[in-house]
């Protein structure tokens, strides 16, 4: 109240106003004082200490109560009727509001600035992220690719190894056939094969070993399935027919005995 009062006299005019301004204010603070003391007059009453702290909070409710409603129905009353007095007033407290009013404009300037900086950092941060993403996607892609091809790759070499594993295989398997066909299913002596054949009087046929014939009757029956049968010849020696047909290892066509197949093992 003082320093309200002592600004009010360095920017008033007149000195008559100054004076009313001031015998004004120090009858509302004797006012105050009254009211001050009528209250602390009410509160050192005697109290019964069983339900002191109860009435104590009556009263002061009671008293703010009061207040409240002299308050209420009371209108504004000014500080002075001076027209002097009062310009000044209002005019220190436009500038007061002015100044809180510039004071909130600059805080949320700087606030909007800040926000500003945030969200372009947020922009920028998310531009790194969405690239950095792409390139992820792009790298797992390739590797996907690249794991594909190495793995169609080792497919083919695995398939090559096992193609070239049974070609062997299957050369060590025949060269083992011949050798054990040669040793216990020989061919006919030359001699005999071509005393028969002066007396048949009949050109010198050569005959076909067993191997052979297994050889004709396996690679026919793998490369034409739906016509595995072969046709038998001269170069057939009868008793390799004989011992095939006896032991069920081929079959003769149901309507051309001159045609055999191979007895289908496989299947």
């Amino acid at each position: 109240m003082a320093e309200c009062l002592s600004e009010i006299s360095n920017t008033a005019g007149p000195v008559d106003g100054k004076e009313e301004l001031l015998h004004e204010c120090e009858s509302i603070w004797k006012q105050m004082e009254e009211c001050q003391s009528k209250l602390m007059l009410l509160g050192t009453e005697t109290l019964v200490p069983s339900d002191a702290k109860l009435s104590l909070l009556m009263l002061r409710w009671k008293a703010l109560t009061g207040d409240f409603r002299q308050w209420q129905a009371r209108d504004p009353e000014l500080i002075s009727t001076n027209p002097d007095v009062l310009l000044e007033t209002g005019k220190e407290e436009l500038q007061k509001v002015k100044n809180d009013l510039e004071m909130v404009l600059s805080t949320v300037q700087t606030k909007n600035k800040q926000l500003k900086e945030d969200l372009k950092r947020e922009q920028q941060w998310y531009e790194e992220q969405k690239q950095m993403l792409e390139t992820l996607s792009k790298m797992e892609e390739e590797a996907n690719t690249q794991d594909e091809h190495r793995s169609t790759k080792r497919e083919l070499n695995e398939l090559k190894n096992k193609i070239l594993k049974l070609k062997t295989f299957k050369k060590e398997l025949l060269n083992a056939l011949g050798e054990f066909l040669d040793e216990h299913f020989p061919l006919p002596e030359r001699s005999e094969n071509i005393k028969k054949t002066r007396s048949s009087a009949k050109p010198v046929v050569e005959l076909i070993t067993l191997q052979e014939i297994l050889e004709m009757l396996i690679n026919t029956l793998m490369a034409t399935p739906h016509e595995p049968y072969i046709t038998i010849n001269e170069s057939f020696w009868p008793p390799y027919i004989e011992l095939l047909l006896r032991y069920g290892t081929v079959l003769r066509h149901p309507e051309d005995p001159n045609r055999m197949r191979l007895q289908a093992f496989h299947k």
